[in-house]
């Protein structure tokens, strides 16, 4: 790793240093954290190969996020940037991007279909109110197919408690921040119990014309038919609406930071999504389990993509509704070891409309696009339907006390029967296919070994390979870009090497070395023609992460999520083309791949007095490494540390306040920033300015 020797070295001085505060041990860190993704049913992670990130309720709690990356971000190499509301890009050993190479769970079961994958889906999900989150980083294993790549996100839904519990968050803040937390739960008989949660969020945010808005229900019913057979039953209902945030150039960036070039509709969204889940877990006479899962989806989004609106400015209205089943047999082995055979069904048909906005209709005031007409003129208009089948196997077996192996693989087939429901176009701007139905299908191996060097210390390694199937807007969305239907799927292989355990008791660790390479890479391009998707050969992406949790003294404790990484092109190149330059075939071999940070840090220190009984105050830095603007390498964005403060007092057991204060040292920093190919133009996506959020919680 050329550039990161110098912050490798550093993580492992600092590894060394916390190994050197043995002697302030002084309670004992659980090594066996439960976690339920790897095999959708809970297991300690002593026995599983793989890194994962585990958020508890009470993490969940005292950092009370307004925004999902306040709480992911503390898990070692994960990245979510804040690009308003609760919008955002990932990046888990992967670039920062709109990528389809994560999957995003909620109890285990994917949130959308494999083609249907939208990099801000997590504001489909309650984080607020979760009870625990699960982060894999890396492909996931055997039971989890097209998509999983860079990482699994699983947000485990509040569990139903044995007495009626009732709490209340109230919370004001910068910007007309206000939010609304109600959850409720309470046995209803002996047999069943039930739980209900609310997320009322109204903001303005801190640029100008950046309402946004989200309305959140979960329930939960669960039901104990017998010793043997037991039923949980989710219900998820979403609404969001956000207004568009547009990137400033530098100046904006620096003097203006809360300009916003869209008003009004301009890059506005609105989303509603459901989901209705009902998980039955019946134990046989022998102990085997089965587990099936049928679900249901409803998703209604419509949106004028703002990163659209100076090149192909349009409307965009997308339905689509799920019917599925997963479905999984397990068996335990006498010796610790277990066999789970499992298939995965999701039938989803879809219908999209896109209505075009000519660049006339759209109304300006100096550099602020101020409203726009939406034309009755179709650019596209289809239906398609996807299925996919997914049988898989997963192995485990204790070969002795301290060695465990694992294999797996999965068979995803899918098939997209797409109708194109206009003629064809009398332009090349937006390409149209034919009718028509494609077909994917591929097995995905993985296997692993772990070894228990003693109670208190494991090292593993895998080896996981997994595959993503195009999208259904990459395949039939085309702009003009022909023959887009003949996309291929890309693949992914990973070897990771880990090692975790405790250190001198009150202390836990976790060391992580991956080496990845993502082949068939799709990328979007934007030229002065559109944008359009092509495959485009290979990266490569290394690096090491670390995490380190634990107690310094009886009043002070720490959580460190640290990691470097290196992503590189390999031979990587696509064919480029502009209205005002000659067509040529850019390869970007060598070159660092572009919105990949070199490093990223969560530093948090805790101080929770012996002497002053249900105080909290916490001191947290983000870290973001520099990283290239774009393929070419000629740009780069430098980097920032962002510092938070974080309170709570516990007033009586029913009564808390709370408290936080966002960018302590009102850092002018960017999210994302980025610039096209052949242009110097470099845009900013501006992070929050110092502010101030406060709460109170009651419980009764």
């Amino acid at each position: 790793m050329k550039h990161y020797s110098s912050a490798a070295l550093n993580l492992i001085l600092l590894m060394l240093a916390a190994h050197s505060h043995e002697s302030l041990a002084n309670s004992l860190y659980e090594l066996d954290k439960v976690v339920v993704t790897s095999t959708r049913e809970e297991k300690p992670i002593s026995e599983l190969a793989e890194s994962v990130g585990v958020l508890s309720q009470q993490d969940i709690l005292n950092i009370s996020p307004s925004h999902p990356s306040e709480v992911l971000n503390r898990s070692a190499g994960v990245y979510i940037n804040n690009l308003g509301g609760e919008g955002h890009m990932t990046a888990i050993r992967q670039p920062i991007s709109t990528s389809a190479v994560y999957l995003f769970l909620e109890d285990g079961v994917p949130t959308r279909p494999t083609g249907f994958f939208n990099h801000n889906g997590l504001y489909e999900v309650n984080i607020p109110q979760s009870e625990r989150l699960e982060v894999t980083k890396g492909p996931g294993s055997a039971l989890y197919g097209s998509g999983a790549m860079g990482g699994v996100i699983n947000s485990i839904s509040a569990k139903v408690s044995q007495q009626p519990r009732t709490k209340l968050d109230a919370e004001i803040g910068a910007n007309d921040w206000q939010r609304i937390l109600l959850s409720s739960s309470r046995p209803l008989s002996a047999h069943s119990g039930a739980g209900i949660q609310a997320n009322l969020t109204k903001n303005s945010g801190f640029r100008d014309n950046a309402d946004y808005e989200r309305n959140n229900l979960n329930m939960r019913f669960n039901y104990l038919l017998s010793d043997n057979i037991n039923a949980k039953n989710t219900l998820s209902f979403t609404k969001v609406d956000q207004s568009g945030v547009s990137s400033l150039e530098y100046d904006d960036y620096k003097n203006d930071v809360s300009k916003n070039l869209y008003e009004g509709d301009v890059g506005a969204r609105n989303i509603e999504a459901l989901r209705i889940t009902s998980e039955v877990n019946v134990v046989s006479q022998s102990g085997d389990l089965y587990t099936f899962t049928p679900f249901y989806r409803h998703n209604e989004s419509s949106m004028m993509p703002s990163w659209m609106v100076s090149y192909d400015a349009n409307v965009r209205d997308t339905h689509f509704e799920s019917f599925g089943l997963l479905s999984k047999w397990r068996r335990q082995f006498n010796n610790g070891g277990q066999i789970i055979i499992g298939m995965d069904i999701d039938h989803t048909p879809s219908s999209y409309e896109e209505f075009d906005v000519d660049r006339s209709d759209i109304i300006r005031d100096g550099d602020i696009i101020t409203g726009f007409t939406k034309s009755d003129d179709l650019n596209y208009k289809y239906k398609a339907t996807q299925t996919s089948t997914s049988p898989y196997l997963h192995l485990e077996n204790q070969l002795t006390s301290s060695v465990r192996i694992s294999a797996g693989m999965r068979y995803d087939i899918f098939k997209v029967d797409y109708t194109n429901q206009l003629d064809a176009p009398v332009d090349t701007s937006h390409i149209r296919p034919e009718s028509q139905s494609v077909n994917y299908s591929h097995l995905s191996p993985k296997a692993s070994v772990i070894y228990n060097i003693s109670d208190r210390h494991d090292v593993y390694a895998n080896y996981r390979h997994a595959f993503r199937a195009p999208s259904v807007s990459k395949l039939f969305r085309s702009g003009s870009n022909a023959d887009t239907e003949n996309l291929k799927p890309v693949n992914t292989d990973s070897l990771e090497l880990g090692m975790r355990g405790l250190l001198g008791g009150a202390m836990s660790y976790e060391l992580a070395v991956y080496y990845m390479e993502k082949t068939n890479d799709i990328v979007s391009i934007q030229n002065d023609e559109g944008r359009f998707s092509t495959n485009a050969g290979k990266t490569i992406h290394q690096g090491i992460e670390l995490g380190l949790n634990g107690e310094l003294s009886q009043d002070f404790s720490f959580s460190t999520a640290l990691s470097v990484s290196e992503q590189t092109y390999g031979k990587f190149e696509y064919l480029y083309s502009c209205r005002d330059c000659e067509s040529e075939i850019l390869n970007f071999d060598g070159n660092y791949v572009d919105k990949a940070p070199a490093s990223l840090g969560n530093i948090a220190l805790r101080y929770e007095p012996v002497k002053v009984y249900g105080l909290m105050v916490e001191l947290e830095m983000e870290h973001v490494g520099e990283y290239y603007t774009d393929q070419t390498n000629t740009n780069k964005y430098s980097g920032h540390q962002v510092v938070n403060v974080r309170s709570s007092y516990q007033a009586t057991a029913q009564l808390q306040f709370y408290g936080r204060l966002q960018n302590l040292l009102d850092e002018r920093y960017s999210t994302y920033t980025s610039n096209k190919v052949r242009t110097d133009v470099i845009e900013y996506r501006p992070g929050a300015p110092l502010s101030l959020f406060a709460g109170v919680r009651f419980s009764f």
